[in-house]
């Protein structure tokens, strides 16, 4: 189906994976219904997709093949977990060989005469009373376990996060001290003179270990700012007047 083709293809792309190849497709190429499907990885990856008339010419230049079965036990290949046979492909194809992972139809899966042609077999240890997975689930599991090891350590790495949450730099969290250091003076915080040296280094080493981002910075000028404005409070409804 079509759409089980966009939903496979845009499985690839969360893990950089564009590289298709479909075999035979059952409702023609190209497919609106997979475009449709892919959603943002139409582009990258059905749009660069090759078709075969047979696995083994889309298998012609492959090193190493792995189809992803339940089935096919009773011929005699190496059996892998996804994490397992995902190790080994990086391995292979760093050292410069070119791996392909083969997927079957998501009505009945892969053929013997499929398996047949696959180096080895990536069995998902699932639950054996309902081992079936949807075509787009195998391909998004086999495509995290390829890229697990490219995948950035945090789900949203700083380059990619809104600027709020991106980490407050040294130069922020020093501005931030000097702030909170000018105000507490003002109002006679560090008391009496002989411990004022020990606070200040105290409070400025607070700042420093503190894991702030730019939004919590900004929050703490703006109550630092709140609890010492002098001029006249507003109005219930109107808005606070402009702080330096």
């Amino acid at each position: 189906m079509g759409e089980n083709i966009g939903a496979a293809a845009r499985a690839m792309l969360n893990f950089g994976l564009t590289d298709m190849r479909l075999v035979a497709p059952r409702d023609g190429w190209p497919n609106p219904r997979a475009v449709a499907m892919a959603s943002g990885a139409a582009g990258q990856v059905l749009d660069r997709a090759r078709v075969f008339a047979t696995l083994a010419e889309a298998l012609g230049d492959i090193d190493r093949a792995y189809a992803t079965t339940a089935r096919g036990r009773e011929l005699t290949k190496p059996v892998h977990t996804p994490a397992a046979a995902m190790a080994e492909a990086r391995g292979l194809v760093a050292a410069g060989s070119r791996v392909a992972l083969v997927f079957g139809p998501e009505r009945a899966g892969l053929e013997n005469d499929d398996i047949a042609r696959a180096s080895a077999i990536v069995t998902v240890p699932v639950n054996p009373d309902f081992p079936s997975l949807n075509l787009a689930q195998a391909v998004l599991l086999l495509g995290y376990e390829w890229g697990r090891e490219a995948l950035p350590p945090q789900p949203a790495p700083a380059g990619r996060r809104p600027p709020g949450e991106t980490p407050a730099t040294l130069l922020e969290i020093e501005r931030l001290g000097d702030h909170w250091e000018e105000k507490l003076t003002a109002a006679r915080f560090f008391f009496p003179p002989e411990k004022a040296g020990p606070m200040r280094l105290t409070l400025r080493n607070l700042w420093s270990r503190l894991p702030l981002t730019r939004a919590d910075v900004q929050i703490l000028h703006g109550m630092l700012r709140q609890l010492t404005w002098a001029g006249p409070q507003p109005a219930q409804g109107e808005d606070m007047p402009p702080r330096d």
